[in-house]
């Protein structure tokens, strides 16, 4: 059956999906066509297709556990020199993000592995462009926010051509009810 290779994100819901990824084309970041705007919890990852199955329950499991939570983008960042990329930073919802990406990596799980840097909640706007670009990348986005409800994420699948494909989407279990307090009975004072 042969391997695939799989990432887990969580996507920017439009109209920020759109307005990032059109930017990110307009910085000169070529790959940004075959990839949707999103927070990243699992890098590609090259896997055996027969494992999918068994992918598919582990992330089920993991969202009907999660629980939505609000994700706010403010401003820029940059990870050079270490790494040519330019991103716009999670500063709301990144400890939730941290969260499932653990747990989409646990040890003994289907996709464990290490990471080649600490996990760091962001989105890419700039990657492999020339220096001039991801300046200007920093620089036209420093003013950008956008903010939204996480309610799931998305396995993706990398095809030959190297773009991303949705596979299926793993929804957040709905806020659980609140329950309302019970009126407290009227007793009369003990004299």
């Amino acid at each position: 059956m042969g391997t695939v290779t799989l990432g887990v994100s969580i996507a920017v819901p439009e109209p920020h999906g759109s307005l990032l990824q059109r930017c990110r084309l307009g910085f000169g970041d070529a790959a940004a066509a075959g990839i949707f705007t999103h927070v990243t919890l699992l890098p590609p990852t090259e896997v055996d297709a027969a494992c999918r199955p068994v992918i598919d329950e582990h992330l089920a499991g993991i969202a009907e556990a999660a629980r939505p939570f609000r994700m706010r983008l403010c401003g820029t960042g940059t990870f050079r020199p270490l790494s040519p990329v330019v991103y716009v930073r999670v500063v709301e919802g990144g400890l939730a993000c941290g969260r499932l990406q653990e747990r989409v990596r646990e040890r003994g799980g289907p996709l464990a592995r290490e990471l080649q840097f600490p996990y760091h909640p962001h989105v890419t706007v700039a990657h492999g462009v020339a220096e001039s670009a991801m300046d200007s990348a920093q620089a036209e986005l420093a003013d950008y926010e956008a903010a939204w409800t996480v309610n799931g994420f998305s396995l993706y699948e990398q095809g030959p051509d190297g773009a991303w494909e949705p596979r299926r989407e793993f929804r957040f279990a709905p806020y659980p009810r609140q329950r309302r307090p019970r009126p407290r009975q009227w007793a009369p004072e003990a004299a």
